[in-house]
C-alpha cells in the first residue's frame, strides 16, 4: 500500500570512486525509492568540495563549505537516509568520516546539556546502511565484531537520535561472479522499493511497540514488590502447604494493579515529563508518551485493560480461594486505593507532599499484606504489619533520592514532593535517617519477638552494614555541590530495600520446605 504522504529519503553515497560496485548499488537502490513513489535526493560525496579535516578547537567553530551546508539542509528535509560505502579496513572510508566530523556539528545534530547529557537534534529520523565488503559476514560479525556498523549505528547516527532500520551486507566482492552481482543489484532496488510501506518492516514495527509496551510497564520495579508479596503469603502459610491458586491470583491483581499504576503516573505527570531534562531508569516515568513511543489513546487502553485485568482478578480470588474474604477484600481495596491515588485526582498524593510515604507503604504492608491475606491470614494479625515496618523505612530513601533530579521539573507544574517542598538536601538528610532506621528497626523486632527473630536477624546484620554505606555515599551529596544526576545513589538505596524482603524469603523457604 502506497503512503498518503511521501516519505522523504536522502541516499549518501561514500565511495570516492562514482563508478564502482557501491555506485551501481547506489543507482539500483535509488531506482527502487524512486519506483516506492517515495521523495528522493542524492548525495554523492566524492562530487562535494570540503575539507575533510576538523581544524578548529569545536567542530562548530569551522565555517561549512556551500556543499556541506547543503547537506545539512537535505539531512534535516529527509525522513529517512541512506548510506552507501564500502568496508575497508573494517570500517568505513575516510571520505565518509570526514563527511560525518564536518556536518553532524553540536547545534545541528546534536547539542550537549548538563551533566554529560545531550539532546539528539536528529531525532526522529531512519537509516539504512548498505555496505560492501571483501571479508565473509560471518567474520566480520562474530570476529571481528562489526566495527564500522557499531561506529555508525551507535557512535554516530544513534548519538544524533537517527535510528538504523537495516544494514545491508554485500560480500565477499572478491569472489562474486556477474551473476552473483546481478542478484546484489536486485536485492538493493527492492531495498529501495520497500520503503513503500516505510522504513520499518511488519516485524520491526510489532517488536517498537513491544518494546514500548515493556519500557512503560517499568518491570525493573516489580521483582521487590514480588518478593514482598511472596514474604506475606508464606508468613501466613507457616506450617501449612501454601495454596497456589490464591497465591497467584493475589499476584496478577497486584501486578496488575502496579501495571495500571505506572500507567496512570505517565498519563497525569505527562506536563513534568515533557519538562524533565534529568529523566532516568529510576525517575522521571517511563516517557513513552513524552518520546511517542505510545499515543494517549493506547495508554488510555492500557489503564483501562489493566484495572479491568486487576478487578476481574481480584473477584475470581474471592469467589474460587477459600479464604478470609473481609480481611482480603479490606486489604485489596485499600492496596488498590493507595496505589491510584498516587498521581490520580482528586487525591493525588504525589502532588500534596503524602507520594513518597504512599509508595513506601504500599510497597512494604501493602505488598507483604495482600499476600498475607490471599493465603487466609487476618488484616488485624500483627506479625506482617511489623515485619512490614522495617521495609517501609527501606523503601524511602529510594523515593526520596529518585524526586531529586525531577525536582525542577515537578515545581514548574506545581507538584509539591516532599523534595520540591523542603529542598533536596533536605530530603537527602530524611533518607539518611529513614536508612539508619530500617535496619535499627529490624534489630528490635528481631529482639523483642520470638516470631520475628529469624526471618529479621539476617536483614539487621547486612541492613546495617549497607545503611553505613549509603549513608556515607549521601552524607557526601550533602556537604557539596549537588549533582543534578545521581544515579549511583539511587541504585545503592534500591539495593539497600532488598535486606529486608530477600533475606525472610529465603527463611521463610527454608522453614517451607520442611
Amino acid at each position: 500500500m502506497s503512503r498518503l504522504v511521501a516519505m522523504r529519503c536522502l541516499l549518501i553515497l561514500a565511495h570516492p570512486r562514482r563508478d564502482s560496485l557501491c555506485g551501481a548499488l547506489f543507482d539500483a537502490c535509488a531506482d527502487g525509492v524512486r519506483q516506492a513513489s517515495v521523495d528522493c535526493r542524492e548525495l554523492i560525496l566524492s562530487e562535494l568540495h570540503f575539507d575533510r579535516d576538523v581544524l578548529t578547537r569545536a567542530p562548530e567553530q569551522q565555517r561549512l563549505e556551500p556543499d556541506l551546508l547543503r547537506a545539512q539542509r537535505d539531512i534535516q528535509w529527509a525522513d529517512h537516509l541512506i548510506f552507501v560505502y564500502p568496508t575497508w579496513w573494517g570500517t568505513f572510508p575516510s571520505l565518509l568520516k570526514g563527511f560525518l566530523d564536518r556536518v553532524l556539528t553540536p547545534g545541528f545534530a546534536f547539542r550537549h546539556g548538563i551533566d554529560d547529557r545531550r539532546d539528539q537534534l536528529l531525532r526522529g529520523r531512519t537509516a539504512d546502511l548498505v555496505t560492501t565488503m571483501d571479508t565473509p559476514p560471518w567474520i566480520y560479525r562474530f570476529i571481528y565484531r562489526a566495527p564500522g556498523q557499531q561506529a555508525l549505528v551507535r557512535a554516530t547516527l544513534g548519538y544524533c537520535g537517527i535510528r538504523c532500520t537495516r544494514v545491508e551486507i554485500f560480500a565477499p566482492v572478491m569472489s562474486a561472479n556477474a551473476s552473483q552481482r546481478r542478484q546484489w543489484l536486485e536485492r538493493a532496488r527492492r531495498l529501495g522499493l520497500r520503503l513503500d510501506a516505510g522504513a520499518w518492516s511488519t516485524a520491526q514495527r510489532r517488536g517498537q511497540r513491544i518494546g514500548a509496551w515493556l519500557a512503560a510497564l517499568r518491570l525493573q520495579f516489580y521483582p521487590m514488590t514480588w518478593v514482598a508479596y511472596t514474604v506475606g503469603a508464606l508468613t501466613a502459610a507457616v506450617g501449612a502447604s501454601l495454596a497456589m491458586t490464591p497465591y497467584l491470583l493475589g499476584y496478577l491483581v497486584l501486578f496488575l494493579l502496579e501495571a495500571a499504576t505506572v500507567f496512570l503516573n505517565d498519563w497525569f505527570d505527562f506536563d513534568s515529563d515533557r519538562l524533565n531534562r534529568l529523566a532516568g531508569p529510576f525517575n522521571g516515568g517511563s516517557r513513552v508518551l513524552v518520546d511517542g513511543r505510545l499515543d494517549r489513546a493506547a495508554m488510555r487502553s492500557g489503564i483501562g485493560l489493566t484495572m479491568l485485568g486487576a478487578a476481574a482478578s481480584f473477584a475470581v480470588l474471592v469467589a474460587m480461594a477459600a479464604i478470609s474474604t473481609g480481611s482480603t477484600v479490606v486489604i485489596f481495596v485499600l492496596l488498590a486505593t493507595l496505589a491510584l491515588a498516587y498521581t490520580v485526582p482528586p487525591l493525588k498524593l504525589s502532588h500534596r507532599g503524602f507520594g513518597e510515604v504512599d509508595v513506601a507503604l504500599t510497597h512494604s504492608a501493602g505488598a507483604v499484606m495482600a499476600g498475607y491475606v490471599a493465603q487466609g491470614g487476618h488484616w488485624a494479625d500483627s506479625a506482617p504489619w511489623l515485619l512490614a515496618l522495617p521495609l517501609g523505612l527501606a523503601v524511602l530513601p529510594s523515593i526520596l533520592l529518585a524526586g531529586c533530579p525531577d525536582r525542577t521539573a515537578d515545581q514548574a507544574v506545581g507538584k509539591r514532593t516532599l523534595v520540591v517542598k523542603f529542598g533536596p538536601r533536605a530530603a537527602i538528610r530524611l533518607a539518611m535517617a529513614a536508612c539508619l532506621a530500617a535496619p535499627v528497626m529490624a534489630a528490635i523486632l528481631a529482639l523483642t519477638r520470638a516470631d520475628l527473630s529469624a526471618l529479621l536477624g539476617f536483614s539487621a546484620a547486612g541492613g546495617t552494614l549497607h545503611a553505613i554505606w549509603l549513608w556515607r555515599c549521601l552524607h557526601r551529596l550533602t556537604v557539596g555541590d549537588l549533582p543534578d544526576r545521581i544515579d549511583g545513589p539511587i541504585v545503592l538505596a534500591l539495593t539497600f530495600m532488598l535486606w529486608f524482603c530477600v533475606p525472610p524469603l529465603f527463611v521463610l523457604l527454608i522453614g517451607w520446605g520442611r
